[in-house]
């Protein structure tokens, strides 16, 4: 059965889309089948896929909803091994939708356990925000994935979501755990990220990854073409950082550690 990673954070623009298509993407690459279900209402990781919702017929609403067999709702993405269960506008409402509904903050868990067990891993796109929507991704997921950015006020974010996932470990989901912090948008040329990012390691320590996601104007680039960065922009210093995200990711579940070659060709500088 694969594992299954919700990539949540409340505080929006922190890189956590870009994070869930260019992690897949190279999970994908690897040699991994990934499913990516974007339960986020804004759509962006369909998009960054560049699969148009507007001429979808069906979406993830569906399922949390209506409750369909959530592998009915798969489409195809432009890199290998990657799949995508898109979000669609109609999941702006399903919040109010499910706030009546019994056992509500179970509707994902309920229809992703049959599709994880076709792929290696499950990357849950969450919304920026601790509503119906990311709980049911806490409560569907081993473990929580936390892109953050190198500022202060992210800082105060990570301290609510980590108190968030202890609730739903304690209420809805015992199994749950933090798979991880993932630094993003580091600038080298302040000293405000190095003291963030040294600041996030004091206090969780192993937790934090090594690698550093760079702030890069390619990586905000990509998604207005509906590409991953691999797709996009391979020798950027962002496709070289998200290459070694997936290979540390894999080293740290007990996989191989290595990508296919063309994952050495940028080395990535790792900030103290």
């Amino acid at each position: 059965m694969g594992q299954t990673i919700a990539c949540a954070n409340q505080k929006g623009g922190v890189g956590k889309t870009t994070t869930v298509v260019n992690l897949a993407t190279y999970l994908g690459l690897a040699g991994e089948r990934v499913l990516v279900v974007d339960l986020d209402p804004q759509g962006n990781a369909t998009s960054g896929f560049g699969v148009d919702r507007r001429a979808l017929e069906s979406s993830v609403y569906d399922a949390v909803i209506d409750l369909e067999d959530l592998r009915s709702l798969i489409v195809p993405t432009p890199t290998r091994g990657v799949e995508l269960v898109p979000s669609s506008i109609a999941l702006a409402g399903a919040e109010l939708e499910l706030a009546p509904v019994e056992q509500r903050e179970r509707r994902l868990a309920r229809v992703l356990r049959e599709a994880a067990r076709e792929v290696d891993y499950v990357l849950l796109d969450c919304p920026p925000s601790l509503g119906l929507l990311t709980v049911n991704a806490l409560t569907a997921a081993e473990s929580v994935l936390v892109p953050m950015q190198c500022e202060y006020y992210a800082l105060e974010g990570l301290s609510q979501l980590i108190a968030t996932i202890d609730l739903v470990r304690d209420h809805l989901n015992p199994r749950l755990e933090l798979k991880g912090v993932v630094l993003t948008m580091y600038d080298a040329r302040t000293n405000l990220s190095a003291d963030v990012a040294a600041e996030v390691r004091r206090h969780l320590a192993g937790a934090v990854f090594e690698t550093v996601i760079p702030r890069s104007v390619r990586l905000s680039e990509a998604p207005s073409h509906g590409l991953p960065i691999e797709l996009y922009r391979p020798d950027s210093s962002g496709a070289a950082a998200y290459r070694q995200l997936a290979a540390e990711l894999r080293t740290r579940d007990g996989r191989t550690d290595r990508l296919p070659a063309q994952a050495d060709q940028v080395p990535v500088a790792i900030p103290a």
